[in-house]
């Protein structure tokens, strides 16, 4: 029986879930013909993928956070390449996380020159550094890229690139818990404070400060906190010295229940927001960076928008708060906005329905795109009988 080798690596929550459903159709496909070996989280894991590092400690946002984290991404960046010459793939994809991905992609061009190499995700040069598409340009074969306005940018650097479509916008709600999400007296607020410590650290203080202005005017709030995998054990840590109730989720069907029931939700910016979208729930959108950092992405920064939808609507749907803007009180106010006006909140959601319509919501499967083209950019040789 002939056996197609993909090695797959993605560092975060994000790239796990396109991981995984890469995994999925692949498989659809092959059957047992098919094996996967790589990097990945719980996501992946659960589709048979055997990762040899917890992908958390790859989660580093932030130009002070990436320098301390260095010799740690550069020792996996070692290890994920060593691991491609002992399974030998047939084909690697290389998914989002953009710093450690291009570290991986060069090993693997070292190792073996005839090794097709993917990047499904590619880096965001239409907000900032237009100059990183030359060097994935020069590092990888393919771009798989989720936005349709990317290929033009990716294309002139001499790189090739499928449009697949964003995987959030296909996001399956039939697998949620919706007894999670149902009110008990009172309306639902829905925290999420991001997949990365470092947001952990920078976001989540903010965040509790908003809900305990909004705790001591409205006691019967419902605080329900979905934490991602990467942060789960940080988040319950967090939370365990609140002076107020907030309650814990984990796993993807109490997340996704509720999201279809939080009357307001207050999230980080991220992938999670088009997911909270699509489950019609209004929103209230912050992001905190390391001081220095900060200071010098917002030279670099070409958008005044930080959110998807936002960016594909060119205005604040929902409103953004960042930096010393994203601050208690601040943030207390507009969700607290939204908790007293019903109208409020359907016009929003509307707003953001539009939205992800201009984003490309109904249409193909990302990842059975995403499946084609992989096996596309293989050769006939290497391609399962």
């Amino acid at each position: 029986m002939t056996s197609l080798t993909v090695m797959l690596v993605a560092a975060e929550a994000s790239g796990d879930d396109r991981g995984a459903g890469l995994m999925q159709a692949l498989r659809r496909r092959f059957g047992d013909k098919v094996r996967f070996v790589g990097v990945g989280g719980a996501r992946m894991a659960a589709e048979g993928l055997e990762s040899p590092f917890d992908i958390s400690e790859l989660s580093v946002l932030g130009l002070l956070e990436g320098l301390m984290a260095y010799p740690k991404v550069v020792r996996r960046a070692d290890e994920t390449a060593a691991l491609a010459a002992r399974e030998r793939p047939d084909v690697a994809v290389l998914i989002d996380s953009w710093g450690f991905t291009l570290r991986v992609a060069h090993r693997l061009r070292r190792h073996d020159p005839t090794l097709p190499l993917i990047k499904y995700v590619g880096p965001q040069v239409w907000a900032s550094r237009p100059g990183r598409a030359k060097v994935l340009a020069a590092a990888v074969d393919h771009l798989l890229t989720i936005h349709k306005f990317d290929a033009p940018m990716f294309e002139a650097a001499g790189l090739p690139t499928t449009f697949v479509g964003n995987s959030a916008l296909s996001l399956d709600f039939s697998r949620a818990d919706l007894s999670v999400g149902q009110e008990r007296g009172g309306p639902t607020l829905l925290v999420l404070p991001g997949s990365r410590p470092s947001e952990i650290k920078n976001v989540l203080p903010a965040f509790e400060d908003a809900v305990r202005l909004l705790k001591a005017k409205r006691p019967d709030l419902r605080v329900l906190i979905p934490a991602a995998p990467t942060v789960a054990e940080q988040v319950k840590t967090h939370v365990a010295g609140w002076p107020f109730d907030a309650e814990v989720l984990e796993g993807e069907s109490a997340k996704l229940g509720a999201m279809k029931t939080a009357t307001v939700a207050l999230a980080c910016s991220g992938t999670v927001t088009t997911e909270l979208a699509l489950a019609g729930c209004p929103m209230v959108v912050g992001y905190r960076l390391g001081r220095v950092t900060h200071a010098i992405l917002k030279r670099l920064i070409r958008t005044p928008w930080i959110t998807l939808f936002n960016i594909a609507a060119q205005d604040f749907v929902a409103p953004e708060f960042v930096q010393d803007d994203c601050n208690g009180p601040a943030l207390a106010a507009a969700v607290e906005a939204r908790l007293d006006d019903p109208q409020l909140r359907e016009t929003q959601v509307a707003r953001q329905f539009a939205a992800l319509d201009r984003m490309g919501r109904g249409g193909p499967d990302p990842s059975e795109a995403a499946a084609e083209a992989v096996l596309r950019v293989l050769s006939p040789r290497r391609a399962p009988a």
